[in-house]
């Protein structure tokens, strides 16, 4: 272990007393809780199972960090908050991430530098990149196999590229579980890959729950003849919003007239449901379309009018229909997580395969932190986002202390959300000593 010479940081008249501030004590790390992620990355056999997705044409004889320490570098540095190569190579002499890849904490080698890191990621090959997400995939639902299934959520965000991402939920629960994460380029067609998307996961989703009822939920930039033609084909339940289309419009104005006369009467928001039969020039055959009317009042805002449409096949009347799919709009809060949080846009490779691949780094982080938050469903911090569950759960200044017996971690006495992560340690097995 090499010895660091700290020079001191001296403010003489802040207290009493001088206060002497040193950067000195080297078996320390700002990271005592993440000893959680190694535990969750088990319970999903994540990371060991994407490594094995991956080609390896290093030399043998060279070979210092193995594919799936360097993947879980990436990702459990995700998950602390470090998102990019740079960021994670400065915790490379950081006890409890050596702990993390199962290297002695004190004495262990050091982590992979900026350099390892970046070829790691440039080096793979689109061949890697599709096994990887059908890796993801089959791990989200493999985790979640004793259950249900209820719905399937299908949602997209933009911004200098244009990612296709994916989320399922199970039964009742409320949140919404990330199993694809697919980096298009920000010029072509939205609806592009959707459709192929789709078809995979639910023929995984039907050989792992042969009697669940399968109910599609997608935001209106993937309406298309072929998308409701192939949804129909697979003979699922869907939502699909579309465009507010001359004919649509004039079908609404009824109930919007009526919303606007409640609005007026009562001084507040007023919403009122319809439906009507619909078909665009390329749809093979019409279909139900339900619509949302809305008159909206806020302080200090004028008055406007919310017009809504949802190409459906289900029977349930149109209020409960939207009810049904307005419910996908969480999976924009995991899309908020996932970009600010877990750094999802930080696609700054030049290659567009690198890019991919950290785009599925990110989504392999955040499948880990949606399991910290499993962890606390009988909590109140049961919906916490991503960066709460990583300071009360992660960021936990602590120091390491390693024999021949045994490996003690020393957490701060005096962290506040201590009880959370001792409820969630004692529910994946921590037993008390």
């Amino acid at each position: 272990m090499p010895h660091f010479t700290e020079q001191p940081v001296l403010f003489p008249e802040l207290l009493s007393k001088p206060v002497h501030v040193r950067f000195d004590e080297q078996h320390s790390t700002s990271d005592g809780g993440a000893l959680l992620l190694k535990v969750a990355d088990q319970k999903y056999n994540l990371t060991q199972r994407m490594a094995r997705c991956l080609a390896d044409d290093r030399e043998p004889g060279k070979v210092q960090h193995s594919l799936v320490d360097l993947l879980r570098q990436r990702i459990y540095g995700l998950c602390c908050g470090y998102s990019d190569a740079n960021d994670v190579a400065r915790i490379g002499r950081d006890p409890m991430h050596k702990l993390l890849l199962d290297r002695d904490p004190l004495l262990g080698d050091d982590l992979a530098s900026q350099p390892t890191l970046s070829r790691f990621e440039n080096g793979r090959a689109r061949q890697d990149l599709y096994r990887l997400g059908m890796s993801l995939m089959d791990s989200v639902i493999e985790r979640h196999g004793r259950q249900q299934l209820a719905l399937f959520n299908g949602h997209y965000g933009s911004w200098c590229y244009q990612p296709l991402l994916g989320f399922v939920s199970f039964d009742d629960e409320a949140d919404q579980y990330l199993f694809a994460a697919i980096l298009r380029s920000g010029r072509i067609d939205q609806r592009l890959g959707a459709i192929g998307l789709l078809r995979r996961v639910l023929r995984r989703l039907r050989s792992v729950f042969p009697s669940a009822v399968l109910r599609v939920r997608m935001d209106g930039g993937f309406a298309s003849s072929a998308m409701f033609d192939f949804l129909d084909g697979e003979q699922v339940e869907y939502l699909v919003a579309i465009a507010r289309y001359k004919r649509l419009a004039a079908a609404a104005v009824g109930a919007m007239d009526a919303a606007n006369r409640q609005s007026c009467l009562t001084n507040e928001t007023a919403i009122r449901y319809g439906e009507t039969r619909y078909a665009a020039a390329k749809w093979s055959k019409e279909r139900r379309v339900i619509y949302k009317a809305e008159c909206v009042r806020l302080a200090g805002h004028p008055m406007r009018e919310n017009r809504r449409f949802v190409v459906t096949n289900l029977i349930c009347n149109a209020g409960a229909v939207y009810d049904i799919y307005r419910q996908r709009g969480d999976s924009e809060n995991r899309i908020k997580e996932l970009k600010l949080d877990l750094d999802l846009g930080r696609t700054s490779c030049s290659r567009f395969w690198a890019n991919q691949l950290r785009v599925l780094l990110a989504a392999a982080a955040y499948v880990l932190m949606q399991e910290l938050r499993l962890g606390l469903q009988s909590t109140k911090h049961a919906t916490a986002q991503v960066e709460t569950l990583r300071l009360m759960l992660l960021k936990i200044g602590g120091r390491i202390e390693r024999s021949v017996r045994r490996i003690v971690i020393h957490l701060a006495a005096n962290h506040p959300w201590n009880r959370q992560w001792r409820h969630l340690a004692r529910a994946w097995g921590a037993a008390a000593p």
